[in-house]
């Protein structure tokens, strides 16, 4: 990591700095920041690990650069994050690590410091999230080598919805697949779904504990959640990231008797017929063409038939979940946008919100045009239901979760 000697970074928090750390199971997205002063320091991702071609892009202080990563391995991709860190002079300053995990069942409800239990309950999930969980472990051994000083913690996508009530949580299946395998709706996005919501209350000007929001995180991967007094009450996710809205890739919500269905008819296994859905479906399938939306309405433009009906219906399935949402809670006072998709799109908000006309929502064109490239904002009409475009921060989340639990221990201790 050559270059000229940097400044040594100061930190608001106590002199002591938060790594996050997104595992995926071929990639790691990393950054520095200080909680409490909102600095992000270092950023960065190293993708197509375990393969001849890893690589990893670095941006320290706004300056990117690129990095091979000859072995490919999570070690080495750590050893590039290290040496950033000193590069900049902080790495004794890493007082934290907070790592975004996907599933922690029913036995995780928030944060936990990571110890040996926690870890063994982390692997307990792996049958429950095979994708995802085996590469978070990965990702946890590999810097808890790298950083073995600092204090490690777990923050889990499905700890958000765990205040979900049974009536939203439970499936209409036979109660043993519940009580003996853990079948049941855990939900995901939860740490995008929670700040959101709170940026939509402070947009609003309105305490989080009196509003009932709809957030619809949109990416890659889709989700809407209602959140009610800052609780999540329902979600679109259930015991697979693969339910709910339509996706980039995967299907979202299909008859379950397909499985059986296509596989005599094509020949596949139902492990195969799974792997479909997932990765071959939602967007891309539909289309034909791309899971970028971005490229998908420009192909829309240019009067791509396949790409026109793939719009139309993540549209038609996504207000429907929205409204459903709604229909939870009752009654609803905002409608929250966030994600990829959700930061960018005009198309997709103004035609949602215009089949939500139902709820009383109305979409301000302008505002709804203006808010792309990280503008955020009320997109509504006045008088109509608050609808919002809030940029996501999932690895702010993630610190400030890390940091209020060694807070929060740090005082049962004192």
């Amino acid at each position: 990591m050559g270059g000229a000697a940097r400044p040594r970074a100061h930190c608001q928090n106590g002199g002591m700095w938060t790594l996050v750390l997104n595992c995926g199971s071929s990639s790691v997205k990393f950054a520095l920041l200080d909680v409490q002063g909102g600095q992000v320091r270092l950023s960065g991702l190293a993708e197509r690990l375990g393969s001849a071609g890893a690589s990893a892009r670095v941006e320290v202080d706004g300056a990117r650069r690129a990095v091979d990563l000859a072995g490919g391995s999570y070690a080495e991709a750590f050893a590039v994050i290290a040496g950033a860190l000193d590069e900049l002079g902080v790495r004794e300053q890493v007082g934290a690590v907070g790592h975004r995990v996907v599933h922690g069942g029913e036995r995780f409800s928030a944060p936990a410091l990571i110890t040996p239990e926690v870890l063994a309950g982390i692997r307990a999930c792996v049958p429950l999230a095979p994708l995802h969980n085996p590469a978070n472990i990965a990702g946890i051994e590999a810097a808890q080598a790298a950083f073995p000083e600092a204090a490690h913690v777990a923050v889990f996508d499905t700890a958000f919805h765990q205040s979900m009530p049974e009536v939203a949580f439970r499936y209409a299946v036979p109660g043993d697949w519940y009580r003996q395998h853990g079948v049941r709706r855990y939900g995901f996005h939860g740490t995008s779904h929670a700040f959101v919501a709170a940026r939509a209350a402070d947009a609003l000007g309105r305490p989080l504990s009196e509003l009932n929001l709809v957030t619809a995180h949109l990416g890659n991967g889709c989700s809407v959640c209602a959140v009610q007094g800052g609780r999540s009450v329902d979600t679109s996710m259930g015991l697979t990231p693969l339910e709910g809205l339509v996706m980039g890739t995967r299907s979202g919500d299909v008859d379950p008797g397909l499985h059986d269905y296509i596989a005599r008819q094509a020949g596949l296994s139902l492990s195969e017929v799974t792997a479909a859905l997932n990765r071959e479906s939602g967007l891309l399938g539909l289309s034909g063409l791309s899971n970028d939306m971005r490229e998908l309405e420009e192909a829309a433009g240019r009067g791509h038939a396949g790409v026109r009906l793939a719009l139309d219906v993540f549209v038609h399935r996504l207000a429907k979940q929205m409204a459903g949402m709604a229909a939870a809670m009752g009654r609803v006072d905002g409608l929250v946008f966030t994600g990829g998709i959700g930061e960018n799109s005009a198309f997709v908000r103004g035609a949602v919100l215009s089949k939500l006309a139902v709820l009383g929502a109305q979409v301000d064109e302008a505002a709804n045009e203006a808010a792309v490239r990280g503008q955020s904002g009320v997109i509504s009409a006045p008088g109509a239901l608050a609808a919002l475009v809030v940029n996501t921060n999932e690895e702010l989340m993630i610190a400030q979760q890390t940091q209020a639990l060694l807070a929060e221990q740090k005082g049962v201790q004192a």
